[in-house]
C-alpha cells in the first residue's frame, strides 16, 4: 500500500486529493488547518495518519489538533521518537481508546545509524506502545540501504524507509519486504520529505514489479 503525503493547505483540494489515493497522511502542521477543517478531513472515510511536527506549532495546541484527528476519524497517529513521556502517553492513551492506531516515528535527516542501534530504537517504539514503528533515515551511501531493509527481518508492524535520492530505492521495495506501507509525495514537487518518489510513479514502479 502506499501512502501519499499531504500538505495542501486548501481543505478542498486536500478532500479531492484523499479521493485519488488509498492512503494518506496529512501533515496538520505544514497544512496550517483550523480545527474546524481538521475535523471535515479527518470525518472522511479513508485510511489516514495524523502527523503535526513540532516547530511551528506550541505541543499543547499540537495535543489538540491530533485529539481532533483521532476523534474524527484517523486510522494512525504519528508520534515523534523524541517526543516527551508526557505528551507521547497523553497521545497513545487517547488513540487507543478511540481504536486509533499509534505510529512512533525516528528520523535521523543526516545519516542512517548502524543496523545494531537502528534495532534497538524499533524495540524502544514498542516498548513506548507503538502499533507500528516507523524508521525514516538519510542514505549516505548503499549500504544504508541495507541496513534500513535489514530491519524487515524482524516481527512487528514497521515502515522503515531511507531519505535522499539514495534512499529512493527503498521505498520501492519496502512493501515487498513487509512494509505495512511505503511513504510518496502527492505529485511532482510536492515531497514532504527528501527522497519521496510521486504517488503515480511510485504505484507504477510496484505494478511493474509485481508483473515481473
Amino acid at each position: 500500500m502506499i501512502c501519499a503525503s499531504i500538505a495542501e493547505k486548501d481543505v478542498e483540494k486536500c478532500i479531492e486529493s484523499l479521493d485519488k489515493v488509498e492512503m494518506a497522511e496529512i501533515r496538520i502542521d505544514l497544512a496550517e488547518f483550523s480545527n474546524e477543517e481538521i475535523r471535515k478531513v479527518f470525518s472522511r472515510r479513508k485510511k489516514t495518519i495524523a502527523t503535526c511536527r513540532p516547530g511551528k506549532i506550541m505541543e499543547e495546541e499540537r495535543v489538540e489538533m491530533l485529539k481532533i484527528a483521532i476523534e474524527s476519524g484517523a486510522t494512525y497517529v504519528d508520534i515523534e521518537y523524541e517526543a516527551s513521556p508526557e505528551y507521547m502517553n497523553d497521545i497513545i492513551d487517547f488513540a487507543h481508546r478511540h481504536q486509533c492506531d499509534v505510529i512512533i516515528s525516528y528520523h535521523n535527516y543526516n545519516r542512517t545509524p548502524e543496523l545494531d542501534e537502528l534495532e534497538e530504537i524499533v524495540r524502544n517504539c514498542y516498548a513506548q506502545g507503538a502499533d507500528l514503528a516507523k524508521i525514516a533515515t538519510h542514505v549516505n551511501v548503499n549500504r544504508d540501504n541495507s541496513k534500513i531493509l535489514s530491519l524487515y527481518k524482524d516481527p512487528g508492524r514497521l515502515v522503515s524507509i531511507g531519505m535522499g535520492d539514495l534512499g529512493r530505492i527503498s521505498r520501492i521495495v519496502a512493501p515487498f519486504l513487509g512494509a505495512e506501507f511505503t511513504y510518496a509525495a502527492l505529485n511532482e514537487g510536492e515531497a514532504t520529505a527528501p527522497g519521496q518518489i510521486s504517488y503515480e510513479k511510485l504505484n507504477q514502479f510496484i505494478l511493474d514489479i509485481q508483473q515481473i
